[in-house]
C-alpha cells in the first residue's frame, strides 16, 4: 500500500514538473508586440535623401500594420548592423553582404526582397564602369590603376567588384594604384565620370536612376564589366518577433500594388526569402575578406 502511494506520489511529482516546466518555456519564447516598429535603412545614397524619399512607405506600414513605425538611417552601412545588433531596430533593409554580417551579431532572418522592375526578377546587377574616353578596354587593363568602391560593406559596390576582379586575376588593394571608398554609389558614379579614378564598381540599377535624373551622363561613362545576378536586397527582421506580426509584415509587402509606392521601392511587386538565398555571398565574402572567419 505504501509502495502504490509513494509511485502515486512520484508519479503526481513528475507530471508537476513537466507542467511547470512548460509553462516557463512558454512565458520565455512568448514574443510581444512592439509599441513601434523601428524599421533601418542601409544608406546607399545620402542618408537624409533616403530617409525622406521612404516616408510613403513609412506611412504605408503603419496603416497596413495599425502600428506606429520610426525609420533610422546610419551614415554608414555598418552603423545599420551595430543598430541592429544592439536590439535598436526590429525590421531593416540590407544588401546581401550587409545582412550575412548582421547575422553574426544578432539573430535575425531575411523575410522578402524586390522583384526588380529593370530584370523582372529577383536578381540584380553590380557593374564595373570606366570614363567614356579611357584607353581601359578590359579588367586586366585595370592593373596598376586607380578603382573606386562604394561603401566597403555595400554587396554590389564591393562584394561583387571584388569577385570580378578577382576573376580576372586583380587583387585588392596589392595590383592597383591607389583604392578609394566613396561610401556611396552616386558618389562612385561622379568620381568615374569626373575622371577622378580610372574605374569604379556600382549598382547597375542606381546607376541607370542616376542617368535618368539626368546626375550622370551615360556618353561620359562606359560599362566595363556586368557580374552574375545578385539576390536582392532582403528585408529581415529579428527572429523574436512576434510571428502574426512578422506575418502582417510579409502581408504588407506582398500586397503593395501602388504603383508610385512600387516605384519608389524599385519594385515590380515583392516575394519571399530564406537564409540561403544568400549562401553565395556569405562563401564569398568569407574567401574575400568581408567578413570574419
Amino acid at each position: 500500500m505504501i509502495r502504490k502511494a509513494l509511485t502515486l506520489l512520484l508519479i503526481l511529482v513528475a507530471l508537476l514538473s513537466a507542467a511547470c516546466s512548460q509553462q516557463t518555456a512558454t512565458t520565455s519564447e512568448k514574443k510581444e508586440q512592439p509599441k513601434v516598429l523601428r524599421v533601418g535603412l542601409i544608406p546607399n545614397q545620402a542618408p537624409e535623401k533616403i530617409k525622406a524619399k521612404y516616408e510613403p512607405f513609412r506611412k504605408y506600414l503603419e496603416e497596413k500594420l495599425g502600428l506606429p513605425v520610426e525609420l533610422f538611417v546610419a551614415t554608414n552601412y555598418a552603423g545599420v548592423v551595430e543598430a541592429m545588433a544592439a536590439d535598436k531596430l526590429d525590421m531593416a533593409y540590407f544588401g546581401g553582404l550587409t545582412y550575412v554580417q548582421a547575422k553574426q551579431k544578432a539573430k535575425i532572418h531575411p523575410i522578402v526582397t524586390e522583384i526588380d522592375s529593370e530584370t523582372k526578377t529577383t536578381k540584380y546587377y553590380s557593374l564595373i564602369i570606366t570614363p567614356a574616353n579611357s584607353p581601359i578596354k578590359t579588367l586586366q587593363d585595370l592593373k596598376g590603376k586607380t578603382f573606386a568602391f562604394g561603401d566597403i560593406n555595400s554587396t554590389s559596390g564591393s562584394l561583387y567588384p571584388r569577385i570580378m576582379l578577382d576573376r580576372a586575376g586583380l587583387k585588392v588593394p596589392d595590383d592597383f594604384a591607389n583604392i578609394i571608398y566613396t561610401g556611396k554609389h552616386d558618389a562612385t558614379a561622379l568620381a568615374v565620370q569626373n575622371g577622378k579614378v580610372d574605374a569604379g564598381g556600382l549598382e547597375g540599377r542606381i546607376l541607370n536612376k542616376l542617368i535618368e535624373d539626368g546626375k550622370i551622363d551615360k556618353n561620359k561613362i562606359r560599362i566595363l564589366a556586368k557580374s552574375d545576378p545578385i539576390e536582392g536586397y532582403p528585408w529581415c527582421v529579428q527572429d523574436s518577433m512576434d510571428p502574426q506580426l512578422e506575418a502582417k509584415i510579409v502581408d504588407a509587402f506582398l500586397s503593395i500594388k501602388d504603383p508610385e509606392l512600387l516605384k519608389l521601392l524599385r519594385a515590380e511587386g515583392f516575394a519571399r526569402v530564406k537564409a540561403e538565398d544568400y549562401a553565395y555571398v556569405e562563401q564569398e565574402a568569407r574567401r574575400l575578406g568581408l567578413l570574419k572567419q
